[in-house]
């Protein structure tokens, strides 16, 4: 898939506010949801709002946090991003070029971090518009290094394997290797490849195929190429990225794929999106559809409750309050985003919410043990 040009330098100002994310790669935007965020972050003191995390990691006691929503940076996979962005010159994203397995370990610890689940977040995916086969040989790359972390690291980490959607046939093959021989976790997959969201007939064996081996399967959000423009004067990451997760979970839901692959357990990025705001109009707007009882045959509000989401970049009360208006809370899972986010404020943020202490275990661990059982301590 062949790349447009970049979106002009200055569109990559402070905080990425008028990008007009016109270029692509593979279909997806360059004006990347990260940095952006991250300079907003700066601008509006997110991170000094909240308190440093008070009983968690630093005060001596065991951590105790499961993070679903982890990020890593392979050394070959961080130069080939990094070396993208500079060839279009972009600046550079802070957090992730001083990412490093030790100094993730060191946060982990000072957050109360037991195990962090590791994924990749990417708006280039792991082709760098070098195609199908570098594609497969990234996501290879990715998942060789992850699994070293875990081994290495027993207890504290584990791994959703990436997988070059690109080719469903090496997807296929990942697979195998990812579950058979690194015995990876789970895989991780982004909301859409190229503005092909996962409903899409084209990805139907890939779902089969984690449905058999009853797959916990992450997706992460980036801006869809078609979208980048729509932001209204913000940067992507604040409207669009959460949207994409909505229309992944509607691209599943109305193509039919959560009802056919019953085994699979689904998780999905940041409180879901905007799943819980909407859950009211897709359930009226979806009712009259012809195929509603095939594709939804308890309804829909129930197939949103099957659904499993994490906290990361979430814990707002109000984000969090429609999510477990909408869902029980067994499905909600601790994440954190980073290094993208500080681990301290997504951890303080969920004792802040007053959700009663056995809600806010189950949230912090409890419900991702139940996922993993191989975490339990």
């Amino acid at each position: 898939m062949a790349m447009s040009t970049a979106c002009d330098q200055q569109a990559h100002g402070a905080a990425c506010a008028d990008c007009e994310c016109s270029a692509t790669v593979a279909g997806l935007p360059r004006c990347g949801p990260r940095r952006g965020f991250l300079q907003a972050l700066g601008v509006l003191g997110a991170a000094a709002a909240l308190p440093a995390c008070t009983s968690m990691g630093s005060s001596g006691a065991a951590p105790r946090l499961i993070d679903t929503h982890h990020h890593f940076y392979p050394p070959e996979y961080q130069k080939a991003w990094l070396d993208w962005e500079n060839a279009r010159k972009l600046p550079p994203n802070k957090q992730q070029a001083a990412w490093s397995v030790e100094k993730a370990l060191a946060e982990m610890d000072k957050g109360g971090v037991r195990t962090g689940i590791l994924s990749l977040a990417s708006t280039v995916g792991v082709w760098f518009d070098k195609g199908a086969a570098e594609a497969a040989r990234m996501a290879r790359l990715c998942n060789e290094f992850g699994a070293k972390m875990v081994r290495e690291h027993p207890g504290r980490f584990g791994l959703f394997a990436a997988l070059p959607m690109l080719d469903v046939q090496a997807s296929l093959k990942e697979i195998a290797y990812a579950f058979d021989v690194l015995k990876a976790d789970g895989v991780g997959l982004q909301t859409n490849y190229g503005d092909k969201w996962p409903g899409d007939p084209a990805y139907r064996p890939v779902f089969d195929e984690l449905n058999r081996r009853k797959a916990l399967v992450y997706f992460h959000p980036l801006v869809a190429s078609c979208c980048g423009r729509l932001s209204v004067g913000t940067f992507p990451a604040v409207i669009e990225v959460p949207h994409d997760t909505t229309r992944a979970v509607v691209s599943l839901l109305l193509s039919g794929t959560l009802a056919r692959n019953r085994n699979i357990k689904w998780l999905f990025s940041h409180a879901g999106g905007t799943v819980p705001m909407l859950a009211g109009r897709m359930d009226y707007f979806f009712k009259f559809l012809p195929h509603a009882k095939s594709i939804a045959p308890e309804g829909y509000e129930a197939e949103f409750q099957r659904l499993y989401y994490d906290t990361a970049n979430a814990t707002h009360p109000a984000s969090m309050a429609a999510l477990l208006k909408l869902i029980p809370e067994s499905q909600v899972v601790f994440g954190t985003d980073y290094p993208y986010v500080p681990i301290g404020t997504q951890a303080t943020a969920i004792r802040r919410l007053g959700l009663g202490d056995s809600t806010a275990q189950a949230i912090e661990s409890g419900n991702a043990i139940k996922l993993l059982p191989r975490l339990k301590g």
